[in-house]
């Protein structure tokens, strides 16, 4: 790729009900900060009503908690579900929270992933990607439009609406549409004009599609007169690090058997058979559904990912997750900044040039030191020598 991989976080997140939901909100929240001081670029935050797992309901009211502690890592909606909000309401939101953190909001969009969500909300799930790209279109409108907006569908009105205040970002904060398995992502991406956020990219079957998934995306942006830009592609994926392999399979054993039951029996995604946890983290390994294993390990998945997407992506985003215990989990992502990311970043080979000029060129530098500091003892010498003649 020509440019450096960009990193983050997309946090659902995942927290076992048997645990304190607050602690584990409060556990979140450090992690973003401890991600921001490893130099992490991005953190996505999900939205969620049912199942208690996935915990926080309004991603914008915690990236605004969030961004008061912390400094540089940009904060995205990862994602609203659109059918669940009118527009305007979700567009006003927005543009507080881009003023509120100076330009660090993203919007992230989505149909809605919980079909009990939906349920609970009377929205029949077959309704919920037209909806979606009923609400995408109108919030950009917001966006872009000079004169009011006027729209009737048949869940939500607008009489000559229009933002009172201007987005902080110029023109306006980033817009990435989620994607799935289904080509229905990539068609709402392209057709309005936004980033790829592919969620399901490492999946087996999303490894499959990735090149067919931009492809999509890149025919359907040109065809609405936008140009696609790899380097805003962002992929979903799934890692946990440790100085050895045995290390991240030891790790995992604390909780990779609770996030698997709930894809298992709750979210409707068979991801993982029911089994010991050395089992689920094979299969994570060997089916490319993600890396659990050493930053050689994670950086050998990556490589693999560029080439499946066939021209390569911008940010590689790492599920947030519970598979270990906090520790340990700090401590991968550590890894990950230290050693994976460098390798994919043409600028962090310089300290290695130099070093290597240097030990190249050791000898005549070395030697040229040495003859220096020999004419210095030589005049020394000859200073004291004139001192004792002239007494």
């Amino acid at each position: 790729m020509d440019w450096p991989l960009r990193c983050g976080i997309f946090m659902a997140p995942f927290h076992p009900p048997r645990q304190n939901p607050t602690l584990a909100l409060e556990r979140d929240l450090e992690l973003i900060v401890a991600l921001d001081r490893l130099g992490f670029h991005e953190a996505w935050i999900g939205e969620h009503h049912s199942a208690g797992y996935e915990l926080i309901a309004s991603p914008e009211v915690f990236i605004a908690t969030a961004a008061e502690r912390t400094r540089n890592i940009r904060l995205g909606t990862g994602v609203v579900s659109l059918p669940y909000h009118h527009p305007f309401m979700t567009a006003q939101r927005l543009v507080l929270l881009d003023h509120l953190t100076r330009g660090r909001v993203m919007l992230g969009v989505g149909p809605g992933a919980l079909p009990s969500d939906a349920f609970m909300l009377g929205i029949e799930p077959a309704v919920q990607r037209d909806r979606m790209n009923e609400a995408l279109g109108t919030i950009l409108e917001l966006f872009r439009s000079e004169e009011p907006v006027t729209r009737e569908t048949d869940w939500f009105t607008l009489r000559d609406a229009r933002l009172h205040l201007l987005p902080y970002s110029h023109p306006y904060p980033e817009v990435a549409v989620a994607a799935m398995i289904s080509p229905s992502g990539p068609r709402a991406a392209g057709s309005h004009g936004c980033s790829l956020l592919s969620i399901g990219a490492t999946q087996r079957a999303g490894i499959d599609l990735l090149a067919q998934h931009w492809d999509l995306y890149a025919e359907t942006s040109e065809e609405h007169g936008y140009t696609p830009q790899r380097d805003r592609w962002r992929l979903v994926s799934q890692i946990h690090l440790a100085e050895t392999k045995e290390q991240a399979y030891r790790d995992v054993e604390f909780g990779l058997g609770d996030y698997a039951r709930y894809f298992r029996e709750v979210a409707a995604l068979p991801f993982f058979p029911d089994g010991p946890t050395s089992d689920l983290a094979d299969q994570m390994n060997n089916t490319g559904g993600g890396v659990i294993g050493t930053p050689d390990d994670a950086i050998a998945f990556i490589e693999q990912l560029i080439e499946q997407s066939n021209g390569g992506f911008g940010t590689l985003l790492i599920q947030a997750h519970e598979w270990a215990d906090v520790e340990a989990t700090h401590r991968s992502y550590e890894l990950f900044a230290r050693y994976v990311l460098p390798h994919f970043d043409a600028h962090t080979e310089r300290p290695r040039v130099s070093m290597e000029h240097v030990m190249a060129h050791r000898p005549e530098q070395i030697g040229a030191a040495m003859g220096a500091i020999g004419d210095q003892f030589k005049r020394l010498a000859a200073d004291r020598a004139a001192k004792a003649a002239r007494e």
